[in-house]
Formats: structure tokens, C-alpha cells, sequence
């Protein structure tokens, strides 16, 4: 099968402002073209009243393997991908060990290789061990297949180090993401620092630590030329921040999470330790202040934060639960019940927000359009079959949601990755998709 017709959908590629109803064709692994190209397709895909992009990619991903694949592997992370129409993902280095060298960057590329899903970018460590301490060989970890840097899980807290960071992965012309938060402010806490954490008898963790680690960084770029990202942003004060460096001429971008502009801190009413994750949910304010980034671009990108934990390592006593939940598929649902449906965004803003943003943020050029030439990954979004949430039939193999049992509507139809179609929903699509 080398030749695909997706047709009669509303083809949306924001990287050529394209937005119309046509076909789509794929022919051995790249984008042939739009309309009638003169080829006999292998395979013709209708997809009438649906929305077809460019794939999805999800630039912050935790896949646990090697160390944790109880809680996750490449292989069903990568599956887990698909089914939420995500066609590429940035793994974070976090492991056992961590992504620090290039053989365990070249691991990652192996293993998804074998898998044949979603395609799997290793994200590599700014430090050592992830200690914070010794800078990681940067370029060898370039050469293992590296499309960034970051010590995600744990912040960059020195800032000698960050500073150096910057300046050495200018080299490559990679990002330095930052999971920004200063870590003596937030030991010991639970959730965000405020009425609720008093209310509840929780430790808190103040919206300053991010905003002070925020301040920071970006004034590091500023000074070293580098390229910094704000990973899962969560405080108003951090939203203007960016805002402020990139009217400045920072080179800075930042992330949403769908929990962070979805969820406020009054989930953890309820003890529930899926709703714990780090950057805590934090305020209604705080949320306004992120879709407001999101509307007027201050924050480019949408990511999930993918954390999963097997549900053992959840179902502990609040303090002692990990942080962190599952994101990959529920990524369209959510953000098309609290972005589009509300009019905050439209599927236009959306799109360039999880394809061409997201490639351009890890340098695949090859990624995230409908150009002719270039890889053919594509997500077909059914926009209007509405469902529950259901964390029994997820892909993962972790379970960790808050948002078991919400009613929804939109998810992804059909992921083809390299011109091979890799999941569907259509039961006549299934066999061919598992093949």
C-alpha cells in the first residue's frame, strides 16, 4: 500500500493558511499533493464532515521506559499517541537511566523504531544524571537524535548552569526547555499554595516560585542569545512574563496544558490524587490568564504533559502520590470543549498549535504541513461524535485522568504516520491499521 486518497475533508494546514474542502494524497511516505494528481490509490479514506491536518505533535511527553514500564513503554505510549491523533511525540529524559548520552538517546530511537506508532523524539538531558550540577554532552546527545534539552521533572535550579546551557545548545540550534519552578519554595508541597491549600490542610506551593524561575530564565536568554521554552505554564504572572520577553525580542516560548486552562485548585477538594500534578492546578484566575496567552499567542503551543502512574502508585494518600496524569487522549477533547467550543480559539488556531508551532519548536522541518515533499503524517479529526471518557479503554497503560466520565465531543478519527495508516476508528480501516 503506497498510495493514499483522503477524501472530501476540511483540509486545515495553518503552516500555508490553508483551510478548504478537498482531497489529500499520499504516495510512498510524503505529501504528493492536494485534488486530482493523476494516481490510482491503494487505499481512499472518506473523510466528508470531517477535519484533516497536518499530524499532530505533542512536544512534552513522559514514556518511562527504561525504568518504569509498569507505568508506560515507548511502544504503548506511542500507541496511546495515535489514538488521542497525535503522530509524533518529544519524550523528556526523566528515565532510569536518564536521557543523558547518546546511546540512551539512540535507545529511544530504536525502540520506537520497532514499534512502528507514533514517531518518538528523545528529549535530552541539560545536566548529568539530571542533577543539576555537570552539563550533559550536549552534541553527542544531538548526534543520538536529541530535538532538545531539559531536566524536565526536576528544574534547572542553577543558574550558572541554565546560563551555560543556553549559550552551548546555540551550537545546535536547540531549545532549552525549563520545567520552571524554584525548588525551596515548593518542598513539601502538595498543591497550589493559596485559600484552598489553607482550607484543605495541604502544603502549598506558591505561584511565585514559577513566576521568580520564569523571570529568571528569560532574562538568561536574553543575555546568552539562546532559545528558551517555558514547559506546562500555569501562573498569570508567568503568562506576562513571556508576553513582556518576547515584546523585548527573547527568543522564548511557552506551553499550555489542557489541565491548566480546564482545572482549578478546588479539584483537590476531593483528595483525588489524579488531580495532583506539578505545576499544580492553580486559580480561576490563573486559567483566564492561560487561555488569554493562548488567544493572543503569547503561549504557541499546546502540549499534554503525558505523565502516567500505574494505578497502585496512585491510589496512596495524597502526600505520597506521584505527581502527574495521563494527557495523550484526551488532549482533542478537552481542549475542544474549553478552547473551541467557548469561541476562545478556533480549529485553525488550534491546528497551529500541535503541528506547525510544535515542529518548528524541535526543528522538524519536514513535519507539521501539507507541503508537497514533506512527511506524510496526517490526524483525521471526527469533530462532531460525542463521547465519554472512559480510562478503561485508554491505550496507555496507565490510567491516571481527571477527567473520568466527562461528556465530550471530538476525537481523532484516523492517524497515518509515514504514509502508513497506523490507527482508525472505522472497523474497515482496523486490519490495515494494525498491519
Amino acid at each position: 500500500m503506497t498510495t493514499i486518497q483522503i477524501r472530501g475533508g476540511r483540509l486545515i494546514d495553518p503552516a500555508q493558511d490553508l483551510d478548504t474542502v478537498g482531497d489529500l494524497w499520499l504516495a510512498r511516505g510524503r505529501i504528493l499533493g492536494l485534488g486530482s494528481v493523476g494516481e490510482d490509490p491503494d487505499l481512499v479514506i472518506d473523510a466528508g464532515g470531517m477535519i484533516v491536518c497536518p499530524g499532530l505533535i505533542d512536544v512534552h511527553v513522559h514514556l518511562r521506559e527504561p525504568g518504569n514500564e509498569e507505568d508506560e513503554t515507548i511502544a504503548s505510549g506511542a500507541r496511546a499517541a495515535l489514538a488521542g491523533g497525535v503522530t509524533s511525540v518529544a519524550c523528556m529524559p526523566n528515565t532510569r537511566p536518564a536521557i543523558d548520552t547518546q546511546a540512551a538517546a539512540e535507545f529511544v530511537v530504536l525502540q520506537a523504531r520497532r514499534a512502528r506508532q507514533a514517531n518518538v523524539f528523545p528529549v535530552g538531558a541539560v545536566s548529568k544524571e539530571r542533577k543539576g550540577q555537570e552539563l550533559a554532552e550536549l552534541g553527542q546527545l544531538v548526534a543520538g537524535g536529541a530535538v532538545a534539552f531539559t531536566d524536565d521533572g526536576a528544574p534547572v535550579a542553577s543558574a550558572s548552569l541554565m546560563r551555560r546551557a543556553l549559550e552551548y545548545s546555540r551550537m545546535f540550534d536547540r531549545v532549552v526547555m525549563q520545567h520552571c519552578q524554584v525548588p525551596e519554595l515548593t518542598d513539601g508541597g502538595v498543591m497550589n499554595e493559596g485559600f484552598e491549600s489553607m482550607r484543605l490542610g495541604l502544603g502549598g506551593m506558591p505561584a511565585a516560585a514559577e513566576d521568580i524561575m520564569v523571570a529568571r530564565d528569560i532574562r538568561l536568554a536574553e543575555i546568552t542569545g539562546g532559545r528558551l521554552h517555558i514547559q506546562h505554564i500555569s501562573t498569570a504572572r508567568s503568562v506576562e512574563l513571556v508576553r513582556e520577553g518576547k515584546r523585548r525580542g527573547v527568543r522564548v516560548t511557552a506551553e499550555a496544558c489542557p489541565h491548566h486552562f480546564s482545572l482549578t485548585d478546588e479539584s483537590l477538594r476531593s483528595f483525588d490524587s489524579n488531580f495532583k500534578m506539578n505545576p499544580p492546578l492553580r486559580t480561576h484566575a490563573d486559567v483566564e490568564a492561560v487561555i488569554a496567552g493562548l488567544k493572543d499567542d503569547t503561549i504557541e503551543i499546546l502540549a499534554t504533559d503525558h505523565a502516567p502512574h500505574a494505578r497502585e502508585k496512585k491510589m496512596r494518600e495524597l502526600d505520597l502520590a506521584p505527581f502527574g496524569i495521563v494527557g495523550l487522549e484526551t488532549l482533542l477533547p478537552i481542549t475542544i470543549k474549553c478552547l473551541i467550543e467557548p469561541g476562545h480559539l478556533t480549529w485553525p488556531e488550534v491546528i497551529r498549535k500541535l503541528t506547525v508551532n510544535a515542529a518548528q519548536l524541535l526543528k522538524l522541518d519536514q513535519k507539521g504541513t501539507f507541503r508537497p515533499g514533506s512527511d506524510a503524517d496526517v490526524t483525521i479529526i471526527d469533530p462532531r461524535v460525542e463521547w465519554t471518557i472512559d480510562s478503561s479503554e485508554f491505550h496507555s497503560r496507565s490510567r491516571n485522568t481527571p477527567f473520568e466520565g466527562w461528556k465530550v465531543r471530538g476525537r481523532a478519527h484516523a492517524a497515518i504516520v509515514a504514509g502508513e495508516l497506523r490507527y482508525s476508528r472505522d472497523p474497515r480501516f482496523a486490519e490495515a491499521a494494525r498491519a
